[in-house]
């Protein structure tokens, strides 16, 4: 089922300008708080434009608002722009060309996305109520993230709603995610450092071994999810750092070690700090040796609105068909979205964009992740339909 609302004509003209922005994007990588030329090329785009009131509320982000010819409500429509430390596998015509970067979590295609809906919807100005909002977010896989610094400087202080959505290659193309509640978990980090006392290998027994206990204690954080919480729980703790040593023949002082906490339920957030430092501190006592902690609180869950995910639902079935939607339930990974979730009642929106018979099957933050291309296809009918649904059909719900 295909909705006629999109004029076939704009859309004929954006789909192929989407796909190039996003090649542009994915060859120019740039991190997070470094989006200097991400920022300024979609800056310049939006400005090309007309009719979009546009502000660079940071150094590397960019707000642009589109103000309706009626009066009426705010939606906020957010993409993230910033690539991650990895160096590309992918061997794509326009792999990344700086050294060490990529963007392996479809935020490329998040920015040509929206602006395509930008372009397409500055062109239907007297068909809006109230105000679209642009927010191309910097900083979004770097904590404390580019959304609570927006947040701060006032961008959603006005907002009624806010979307965004994410390209996810756990989905096939054809497929879009609707999770009513939680979608992604809260995401902590830790840092340990297991003190011992250092000595020569053939000697152990003069020394207080920081491996030793460091070994037990790893082996012992996952009894914490098994026997420690309700099974019914969702709680992940993973060791995903460890230094330690630098002779074959010397029994170091200390150990460094590092990790991430994910969890849905604020309960059992707080219970897992307590829980990771009584293992740390009876093992540590044990040996006769001694530990620093820090835990690092990260990203908030993100909790969908219900009512506006069942607007968003209801959306995705006029524009594309039953069929398309794919019920689920929450992730264990973390998006700073959560961030305008604290002043907004919004909905994440997983848009599928796997392709097994072309390869496309590698997941995110992976050397090798890329996304099908026709899946932004897809986000733009949303993005463009979006604010028709939601401003222009004002219902009871609407706060």
């Amino acid at each position: 089922m295909q909705n006629t609302s999109i004029e076939d004509q704009l859309m004929k003209e954006v789909q192929d300008k989407v796909k190039e922005w996003r090649r542009y994007f994915h060859r120019n990588p740039e991190l997070s708080f470094k989006e200097e030329k991400t920022s300024q090329f979609v800056y310049d785009e939006l400005v090309s434009f007309g009719g979009l009131e546009v502000t660079r509320p940071t150094r590397t982000s960019v707000v642009a608002s589109l103000i309706g010819e009626k009066p009426g409500k705010v939606l906020g429509l957010r993409a993230d722009m910033d690539a991650l430390p990895i160096q590309e596998e992918t061997n794509l015509e326009f792999a990344s060309e700086n050294e060490g970067n990529m963007h392996a979590c479809g935020h490329d295609g998040h920015t040509a996305m929206l602006l395509g809906a930008a372009k397409i919807l500055s062109q239907k100005k007297d068909e809006i109520n109230g105000e679209i909002r642009f927010i191309f977010q910097h900083a979004e896989e770097l904590p404390p993230g580019g959304a609570q610094e927006l947040v701060k400087k006032g961008v959603v202080d006005d907002v009624d709603y806010i979307v965004g959505l994410h390209l996810m290659t756990t989905l096939p193309k054809g497929k879009i995610g609707i999770v009513y509640g939680p979608l992604t978990s809260n995401s902590d980090t830790f840092d340990l450092k297991i003190i011992g006392k250092g000595g020569h290998s053939s000697q152990p027994e003069n020394s207080i071994d920081p491996i030793a206990m460091s070994a037990q204690i790893i082996n012992n954080l996952q009894q914490i999810v098994s026997r420690s919480l309700d099974p019914s729980e969702k709680l992940v703790i993973s060791t995903t750092t460890l230094q330690a040593g630098m002779a074959k023949n010397v029994i170091p002082e200390t150990v460094q070690i590092g990790g991430s906490v994910r969890s849905f339920s604020p309960i059992v957030r707080k219970q897992a700090v307590s829980l990771i430092e009584r293992i740390v501190k009876g093992v540590t006592d044990a040996h006769g040796g001694s530990y620093e902690f820090h835990y690092q609180y990260g990203y908030d869950s993100v909790i969908n609105d219900l009512e506006l995910t069942k607007v968003v639902e209801e959306l995705i079935v006029e524009e594309f068909g039953s069929e398309y939607v794919e019920h689920g339930e929450g992730m264990m990974g973390g998006e700073d979205f959560s961030a305008y979730l604290t002043k907004v009642p919004g909905c994440f929106v997983p848009v599928g964009a796997r392709n097994e018979e072309e390869g496309i099957i590698y997941p995110h933050h992976h050397p090798r992740f890329d996304i099908d291309e026709e899946a932004l296809v897809d986000g733009i009918r949303i993005l463009v339909n979006l604010p028709k649904k939601i401003l222009s059909n004002q219902k009871e719900w609407m706060r």
